[in-house]
């Protein structure tokens, strides 16, 4: 199993989990509880139509839930470029879109996608899309987004260069426009994260590997205050800054 997400919807828990089929592809399977430390009962079948990793389910605030998913690399994303899987590394050349993260609306029950899955587009500040070598603030995986005054916030890894970035759209399908940092590289080679409000302050939270004693896959989760500036802008983070 790698990178899970939670959602709660009407007294039950759905854990949404990537794992590999027999076939070594990966798809993304559900389980649900009663209650959020478990345990979980999985669904015999993974989502239909599912693959890659790093599902998040947002729950906008008319109540309607979407997934997010999508990692490149060994997260698989770029064997899908063709909306089949292919059993080879395919990526497109530096000069080109970066490949996209996904997102479906889901279905009432929580199980299953509503829709087609579709590309979120992430765009440069000229409306044209990242481009695949600009590995600065191109996708790579862990999905996340948040809603703030009304706007879209989609964040993510940016991998190989250790960022987590984020882009800003209205609505929850993009396309999102590239703003900058959330977080600057943590000592680890990579970084998942989550943004959420509690008591009207706003929260990230992450991992790194500091107390493991550095470039280890042993991971440490931290949290630290997270700030909306007055133009709707994010406050970069550097992790270590006393």
């Amino acid at each position: 199993m790698w990178a899970p997400d939670v959602a709660f919807k009407d007294g039950i828990y759905y854990l949404y989990f990537p794992v590999k089929d027999k076939q070594d592809i990966f798809r993304i399977g559900v389980a649900t509880s009663s209650t959020p430390g478990g345990p979980f009962k999985a669904e015999e079948n993974p989502i239909d139509g599912s693959f890659s990793i790093d599902p998040t389910v947002f729950q906008d605030s008319d109540g309607s839930s979407y997934m997010y998913f999508g990692g490149i690399w060994g997260g698989q994303l770029q064997r899908w470029s063709t909306c089949e899987y292919v059993g080879e590394d395919v990526y497109p050349a530096d000069s080109l879109p970066a490949l996209s993260p996904k997102i479906a609306r889901m279905a009432d029950d929580m199980f299953s996608f509503a829709e087609p899955l579709r590309d979120i587009q992430i765009l440069d500040e000229n409306g044209d899309a990242l481009k695949a070598g600009d590995n600065d603030r191109r996708f790579f995986e862990a999905s996340w987004i948040h809603k703030y005054n009304d706007k879209y916030y989609f964040s993510y890894s940016t991998g190989d260069t250790h960022f987590i970035a984020y882009a800003i759209g209205d609505n929850p399908y993009g396309p999102f426009t590239y703003q900058g940092v959330v977080l600057n590289p943590v000592i680890g080679w990579t970084n998942h994260h989550s943004i959420a409000e509690f008591e009207g302050k706003w929260y990230l939270f992450y991992h790194d590997t500091e107390v493991s004693g550095g470039q280890t896959h042993l991971r440490n989760i931290k949290m630290t205050e997270l700030t909306h500036l007055p133009d709707g802008t994010i406050q970069t983070i550097d992790p270590y800054l006393d």
